[in-house]
């Protein structure tokens, strides 16, 4: 495996912040990074240094001769009334017979591909920058938050495209399932540090609390040894017969040190707004409309929301989720038909329009003391801002000079310290990291109250919804199953889409029909029987093995039960890390092997 690009000894500073400090990694040919991180930490400046467009203040990034990177671009690169095809031929020199195909996978096809682009909404305006990357045969996919602002079946036709995608790529998400299902590795970077994980970002988080578990476990034992050995020396020192011993204890006591256990941030917890459970209907829309004066997006919506239901609404992009969740709050007047909120509802919204409410004269910490219920302490209010990355001297920074970003988080900052009963959010998710995701996700379900979102983080929506509703062809309806059963139909719908246009191209479709297998040589026949004898041989090694590394992982665990040398410790830590690694690979491999 070529290394396509190496980092060696990297650091880099901004202000007082040391953003990289030997910091060394690989990224190799054929290998799908994740790169994960606290916002923050420096990922986003990392790939600028890998682009060329920042320089580090020491060390280095070697490049490989073949390397030919591709970037997915944030920025708008499209020129006015061009169509995708114009601006796919522009960027890649490529002929419209072969822009039509590679746009083919990412569904982009009649008006979506000859109509303006810059008319298309911002899911499907990335479909067309990633089909412009493929255009230029990159052997390195560098993606920034590829997912943000994406909808769901616009998610699944990017992880497809990676998943076939036999080159190298470095993702940077905060998003767990598509991380998931597209990287095979995990790359973080924390306090400076590069740390190279073969695996899952699953199976890294667990590996990362396993070992911090276990530096915890060998601190206390190093901890009870230091205090026997003070215990000895402070009774024994003072006596000239047992005064050598004493000297000898001091010097072990010396060489005993415990492990710096690397934790990023306190763990975040966020407490939810305390409201009293209430029952009945929430809200109720009967044959409304909704849009804009020139422009129905959506009518004939039915709907009903009880109060305790965490409502998710779903759609692909443009067809109507935010205009939708406007109408409900009132930013947006319907169009027709009717739609009440239930008795004594109080509604608090988040979403991108709310950030230019925020009085700009106040700090971080005044704005959140002003929006607050009363009965909420200045501690709480000081840990909701932690919580939401306001800490230390942050919480007096003007509101003014704030991001984007850091205004959305200090909207949300103050909609969980009020008293509101019906949450209506819009993306709750970004801006986050994903620590603070999952402590909002936690939020919600303990929260007593109603909430109605939208998200684009999968995960999130598999644990925050009970309901789901669908904005689809021109109304929204209550889907008849879980966030699961939608999201195994889009699923469904993505995979017929590929089959069809396989189908149409000439290539196979992975289910070959029962015609043709009737007709299969005796080349064939012959050929699978071979396939099938190297199977069954690579079975009979891969039992073997396990059954060898089984005997490895459990010595290897007696031996850390009893060992107390905290090098040793880690030395022994490590190396059932990958013994288990190996057997858990060697597994999986087992079972797809396994006929039964």
């Amino acid at each position: 495996m070529a290394v396509l690009i190496q980092i060696r000894d990297a650091f880099k500073r901004y202000g007082d912040q040391i953003l990289l400090e030997a910091a060394e990694a690989a990224l190799v040919d054929d290998v799908k990074v994740g790169f994960v991180g606290r916002n923050g930490a420096g990922k986003s400046t990392l790939l600028k240094v890998l682009l060329g467009e920042e320089e580090l203040d020491k060390g280095e990034v070697i490049h490989h001769p073949s390397l030919r990177v591709g970037y997915l671009r944030q920025h708008d690169p499209f020129v006015a009334g061009e169509s995708a095809l114009d601006f796919l031929m522009r960027d890649s020199g490529m002929p419209d017979w072969k822009c039509g195909e590679v746009a083919g996978q990412f569904e982009l096809k009649g008006a979506y591909l000859e109509g303006p682009v810059k008319a298309l909404s911002g899911g499907w305006q990335t479909r067309v920058k990633l089909a412009a990357l493929l255009l230029h045969d990159p052997n390195l996919l560098l993606l920034d938050e590829p997912t943000n602002f994406l909808d769901l079946r616009t998610q699944i036709l990017l992880e497809h495209f990676l998943r076939g995608f036999n080159k190298a790529a470095l993702i940077v998400s905060h998003d767990r399932a598509f991380l998931k299902q597209t990287c095979s590795h995990t790359l973080e970077l924390s306090r400076g540090k590069l740390t190279m994980f073969t695996g899952k970002i699953d199976a890294f988080l667990e590996y990362r609390e396993e070992r911090r578990e276990h530096d915890r476990r060998v601190n206390a034992t190093v901890a009870s040894k230091q205090k026997q050995l003070q215990r000895f020396i402070e009774k024994n020192r003072a006596n000239a017969s047992t005064a050598t011993q004493a000297k000898s204890k001091a010097k072990q006591l010396e060489r005993l040190q415990t492990v710096e256990i690397e934790v990023d941030e306190p763990t975040v917890r966020i407490r939810p707004p305390r409201v009293q459970p209430r029952s009945g209907t929430a809200l109720r829309c009967v044959e409304m409309a909704i849009g804009y004066p020139d422009h129905r997006v959506a009518e004939r919506i039915n709907l009903e929301i009880e109060h305790g239901q965490r409502a998710a609404i779903v759609g692909d992009n443009g067809q109507g989720k935010t205009t939708l969740l406007r109408s409900f709050v009132g930013s947006l007047p319907s169009l027709d038909g009717t739609m009440k909120w239930g008795y004594g509802c109080q509604i608090g919204t988040y979403a991108q329009h709310v950030y230019s409410t925020l009085d700009e004269r106040l700090t971080v910490l005044e704005s959140l003391e002003q929006n607050c219920d009363r009965e909420i302490t200045r501690q709480e209010v000081l840990a909701m801002a932690g919580a939401l990355l306001f800490r230390d001297e942050h919480v007096n920074k003007k509101v003014k000079v704030l991001s984007g970003g850091e205004r959305a988080r200090l909207c949300m900052a103050s909609l969980l310290l009020g008293t509101d009963n019906i949450l209506v959010l819009d993306e709750p998710g970004n801006h986050l990291d994903v620590e603070t995701v999952e402590a909002l996700a936690d939020a919600l379900l303990e929260y007593k109250g109603t909430v109605i979102f939208t998200s684009h983080d999968r995960h999130f929506m598999r644990r925050v919804a009970t309901c789901v509703i669908e904005v689809r062809d021109g109304s929204a309806k209550n889907y008849f199953g879980n966030y699961e059963t939608y999201l195994q139909a889009v699923e469904q719908e993505v995979d017929e889409g590929e089959r069809q246009r396989n189908l149409a191209a000439g290539k196979p479709t992975g289910k070959a029909p029962q015609a043709a297998a009737s007709k299969a040589t005796a080349a064939d026949y012959r050929a699978g029987q071979q396939d099938q004898r190297r199977a069954d041989k690579e079975l009979k090694n891969l039992e073997k093995r396990i059954a060898k590394l089984d005997q490895q992982k459990r010595e290897l665990d007696q031996k850390l039960s009893s060992e107390t040398n905290p090098k040793e410790a880690m030395r022994l830590h490590d190396e059932l890390t990958t013994v288990t690694a190996e057997m858990a690979e060697a597994e999986e491999r087992w079972l797809e092997l396994n006929p039964f």
